[in-house]
């Protein structure tokens, strides 16, 4: 069942608040990390957690050394992270494939906020204002 005010966010907003050559982006995600992240209302997924892991260490302009992606771990990810696939959510995530049009990996994201009961999934890599089920797509750099 959706939780009116929770949210769900895609791997480029974690990235975003760490990327000092977009600052429009960069505010924009801190906003969004600050308005939902410290209450309990934002969510994100184990897939997500990885993805971002990845590009700190190897994608920013300033990488992140392991020491500061710990922190990274127990102060951002952790906390957020509410969602860990299984075969079941596998499943679930290729029919959204089929009926949707969308990527595996995309699919398995929004299958993740629909699992948690988010009705709002921030993400720039996928259509604004489509929606799954009670989850809508708003793409917060627009």
């Amino acid at each position: 069942m959706p939780v009116q005010d929770s949210v769900f966010f895609d791997t480029n907003v974690l990235i975003y608040q760490f990327d000092k050559t977009a600052p429009r982006k960069q505010k924009r995600a801190v906003e969004l990390i600050e308005q939902y992240g410290f209450d309990g209302k934002a969510m994100i997924s184990t897939q997500v957690a990885q993805e971002f892991m990845n590009v700190a260490l190897k994608g920013f302009a300033i990488k992140l050394s392991p020491a500061e992606l710990e922190l990274v771990i127990d102060d951002l990810l952790k906390p957020l992270c509410a969602h860990s696939p299984n075969f079941d959510s596998y499943k679930r995530a290729l029919k959204l494939c089929a009926s949707n049009s969308i990527n595996f990996y995309d699919a398995l994201i929004v299958q993740a906020a629909l699992d948690c009961g988010c009705v709002k999934l921030y993400s720039e890599d996928m259509q604004d204002g489509q929606q799954f089920d009670s989850l809508t797509i708003v793409n917060p750099f627009v």
